[in-house]
C-alpha cells in the first residue's frame, strides 16, 4: 500500500473522527447542564428537544454529502470558478430550507412532538427549547454546507476546529445564562443558539482568509446543467437518508414493542455500531475528498489505487474493532449499564453486535467512494436494496426467533448494501 496515499487518509479520517465524537457533545453538554437543575423534567425536555432536532437535521445531511464529493472533483480538475460556485449553490438552498423551517416553525414543532409523544410538563419546556434553538437552522445547515466543502478541499481539519470551538462556546454561554442569570431552559437554548451561529461565523471566516471569494455570476449559479445535477444528488442522497431513518426508528420500536428492558439491551448494544461508525465515517470523509479529487483531475491510476487502500484500511479497522469489542465484551456491557438484567440479557444477542464491524465496513467505505465520485443513485438503490433486505427478514424471523430475528435483518441489511456498493466500485 502507498504510504504517501496511507498519509493522505489518515490525515483527512483522523480529523473527522474527532468531529465526529465532538458532535454528540453539544447535546451532552445541554443534558449535562440541565442535569443539575433539581428535576427530571428538565432532562427530559433537553431529551426531547435534542431530538426533535436530530430527526429534523438528519434529513439534511445531503447538504453536507452533496457538496464534499462535487467540490473534491472542481479542486482536482483545478477549476476554482466551480469550487466556488458549489458552495454558494449549496448555501442558497440550505438558506432557503432553514427560512421554511422557521416559517412553519410552530406546526412542525407540534408535529415532531406529537410523533415523540412526550410527557405534558417535558412537551412545554420542549417546545420552548424548540422555538429558540430553530433560529439556528440557518447556521446549523450552513455549517453543512461548509463542511462538506472543507472536505472537497482535502481539509477535514477546520470542520474539526469548528466542533470543537462550538462545544466550548456553547458549555461557557449555557453556564452563565443558567446559573448565572437562572434562565434555566432558555439559557440552555440560548446557548446552544449562540454557539450554533457562532461556529458557522467561524466557518465562513476561515473559508474567505483561507480560500478567498470568487465572484460568480447569477448566470452561472443558475447554470440548469449544472443545477439539475446538484438537485440529482442530492435528491438521491435526501431518500437514501429517508431508507436509512425508516431502518433506524424500525429497529427502536422493535424494541420497544418488546418491553422496557429489551429496548435498553438494544440501545446498549447499538452503541457499539455508533462508535464503530465514528471511526468509518472518518474513513468513508477521506473516499470522499480523495476519490473525487482524483476523478476530476482524471488520474484513474490514482482512483484504483485510493479505492484498494480505503477498502485495506476499512478492513483492518474491522478486525480491530471486532478484536476489541470481543476481548472487552463484559467491561463494554458493565460500563454502559449497571442494571443487572439488561446486562445479562445484553450478552445473549452480544455476538450479533460484534459482527457489525465485520459485516458493515464495506457499506461505509463503499459510500465515501460513491459520494466522491458523485454516483449517488448507486448509493440510493444499495440503500433501498438494504432496506428491502432488512424488511423482508425481519417480517420472516422476528415472528420465529424474537430479536435475534432483528440484529440478523440488521446485519444483512448491512452486508447487502456493501456488496451491492463493491459490485458496483469494480463495474465502474
Amino acid at each position: 500500500m502507498d504510504r504517501q496515499l496511507l498519509r493522505s487518509i489518515a490525515a483527512l479520517s483522523l480529523p473527522a473522527v474527532v468531529t465526529n465524537i465532538t458532535t454528540p457533545l453539544l447535546a451532552l453538554c445541554d443534558v449535562a447542564i440541565v442535569g443539575h437543575m433539581g428535576s427530571a423534567v428538565f432532562i427530559a425536555a433537553i431529551a426531547v428537544g435534542g431530538t426533535m432536532f436530530n430527526m429534523l437535521y438528519w434529513l439534511c445531511g445531503f447538504l453536507r454529502m452533496g457538496s464534499s464529493g462535487t467540490t473534491a472533483q472542481a479542486f482536482g480538475a483545478g477549476n476554482l470558478t466551480a469550487v466556488h460556485a458549489v458552495v454558494k449553490r449549496a448555501m442558497a438552498i440550505a438558506f432557503i430550507i432553514a427560512m421554511a423551517f422557521i416559517s412553519l416553525s410552530k406546526p412542525i414543532g407540534r408535529m415532531l412532538l406529537d410523533f415523540i409523544d412526550a410527557e405534558p410538563a417535558a412537551r412545554e419546556m420542549a417546545l420552548e427549547y424548540f422555538s429558540i434553538c430553530i433560529w439556528g437552522a440557518p447556521a446549523v445547515l450552513g455549517t453543512f454546507v461548509l463542511t462538506g466543502w472543507f472536505i472537497g478541499l482535502q481539509n477535514s481539519r477546520t470542520p474539526m476546529w469548528i466542533s470543537i470551538f462550538i462545544n466550548i462556546f456553547n458549555i461557557a454561554v449555557s453556564l452563565t445564562l443558567v446559573y448565572g442569570a437562572g434562565m434555566k431552559i432558555s439559557g440552555v437554548a440560548f446557548g446552544t443558539l449562540s454557539a450554533q451561529w457562532g461556529g458557522f461565523i467561524m466557518g465562513s471566516a476561515t473559508a474567505i482568509r483561507k480560500y478567498g471569494m470568487v465572484s460568480i455570476s447569477l448566470k452561472k449559479l443558475l447554470d440548469w446543467n449544472e443545477l439539475n445535477s446538484f438537485l440529482r444528488i442530492n435528491s438521491d442522497i435526501f431518500l437514501r437518508t429517508l431508507c436509512l431513518v425508516a431502518v433506524t426508528l424500525w429497529f427502536t420500536r422493535t424494541g420497544a414493542m418488546q418491553g422496557t428492558v429489551m429496548l435498553a439491551v438494544n440501545t446498549l448494544l447499538m452503541q457499539m455500531f455508533t462508535i464503530f461508525s465514528y471511526m468509518m465515517d472518518g474513513i468513508a470523509f477521506a473516499g470522499e475528498a480523495l476519490c473525487g479529487r482524483y476523478i476530476g483531475a482524471g488520474n484513474t491510476t490514482r482512483l484504483r489505487q485510493t479505492i484498494g487502500s480505503l477498502t485495506i484500511v476499512g478492513a483492518i479497522a474491522s478486525i480491530i474493532f471486532t478484536a476489541i469489542y470481543f476481548i472487552g465484551s463484559d467491561t463494554f456491557l458493565t460500563l454502559l449499564s449497571s442494571d443487572g438484567e439488561v446486562v445479562a440479557r445484553s450478552k445473549e444477542f452480544f455476538g450479533w453486535a460484534v459482527s457489525i464491524p465485520l459485516l458493515g465496513f464495506m457499506a461505509f467505505v463503499g459510500d465515501g467512494i460513491m459520494i466522491g465520485m458523485t454516483r449517488t443513485r448507486v448509493m440510493l438503490a444499495s440503500m433501498g436494496i438494504g432496506a428491502a433486505v432488512y424488511f423482508t427478514l425481519y417480517m420472516i424471523l422476528f415472528p420465529r426467533i424474537g430479536n435475534h430475528g432483528l440484529w440478523i435483518a440488521f446485519l444483512a441489511y448491512l452486508l447487502s448494501r456493501g456488496i451491492v456498493l463493491q459490485l458496483a466500485i469494480r463495474k465502474i
